[in-house]
């Protein structure tokens, strides 16, 4: 009897504690500072996504310049709600893991740096660019992203994807510009980060650099950076307002990649792709291109 007692004891603690664990889970999840952190970064994904996706159908319903003002209003809005959310609600909210003023643990540490080093090794090699939201179109802008010229000397450029501004998640099918188009001139709205590597990559040509890595190292060179300093910070509303970008990079790379598999904006070479990954370093780890050791050399 006092066995079985103590059995009941032992059960009933245990389950205290997991329904105590999954209501600090819950409380943590649904509090507005986790909500500031991870909203923003969500709608500025499903805005993207949802926006690159039906391009076609939405330029010929509403046209293509109220198109482009919309994406282009559209991320920024979500921008401006990320910026906003990390100033005025995430930055140092509670609960901590550690002291705000003490060390981060060891491990933390450690890999902190590593993703700070790949991060910033990519984006010295392919910064992200930093664009005014709005600039002015004259001759032969009409409507189209700036780096749809080079798509159409070449529709292989396989991180063009990203070119459509902050997520930038899949380049948009080029449009034939009328005569009527290219004497278009005014304002036109556009999305403040652009990640595209502004090359073209000619599929018989051997992998090299960056390429080896990800399809996408603009996307993953914020996204690196941001885990990496998200494992550096006490705050868990932080962090998961830091890793972010990770998910932008990882949802947004798969959705560029889906896109252009289909031809949608781009070409996805199958043998390029079955070579590459969106997630770094996977297809080297997983010997696609070559035994592991004869790769890293």
């Amino acid at each position: 009897n006092n066995n079985n007692n103590n059995n009941k004891q032992t059960t009933n603690k245990q389950t205290t504690k997991k329904m105590a664990t999954v209501t600090t889970t819950r409380a943590i999840l649904t509090s507005s500072p986790m909500k500031w952190a991870i909203g923003g970064w969500s709608f500025f994904i499903l805005e993207n996504v949802i926006l690159s996706e039906n391009r076609s159908y939405l330029i010929s319903t509403l046209g293509d310049q109220p198109y482009h003002i919309a994406y282009g209003t559209l991320s920024t809005a979500a921008m401006t709600s990320v910026g906003y959310g990390y100033v005025k609600k995430v930055r140092n909210a509670e609960p901590l893991l550690w002291s705000l003023k003490g060390p981060a643990p060891l491990g933390a540490k450690i890999m902190g740096f590593v993703c700070l080093s790949l991060g910033l090794g990519m984006a010295s090699q392919i910064p992200p660019k930093i664009q005014i939201p709005v600039h002015f179109v004259g001759n032969g802008g009409g409507g189209d992203d700036d780096n749809n010229n080079s798509n159409e000397s070449n529709n292989t450029n396989y991180d063009s994807g990203e070119s459509t501004g902050s997520l930038s998640v899949a380049t948009d099918p080029i449009i034939p510009i009328t005569s009527q188009e290219e004497n278009k001139k005014g304002w036109q709205v556009r999305c403040p980060f652009d990640f595209t590597d502004n090359k073209n990559k000619d599929p018989s040509s051997s992998l090299s650099g960056l390429e080896r890595i990800t399809r996408h190292p603009g996307l993953w060179s914020f996204g690196l950076l941001g885990l990496g300093n998200a494992l550096l910070v006490p705050s868990l509303p932080q962090r998961a307002w830091l890793a972010m970008p990770a998910m932008v990079a990882l949802i947004g790379g798969a959705h560029t990649d889906s896109r252009f598999r289909r031809g949608m904006g781009g070409t996805l070479e199958e043998e390029y792709d079955a070579m590459t990954s969106n997630v770094p370093f996977l297809a080297m780890v997983t010997g696609r291109q070559g035994e592991v050791v004869e790769v890293a050399r």
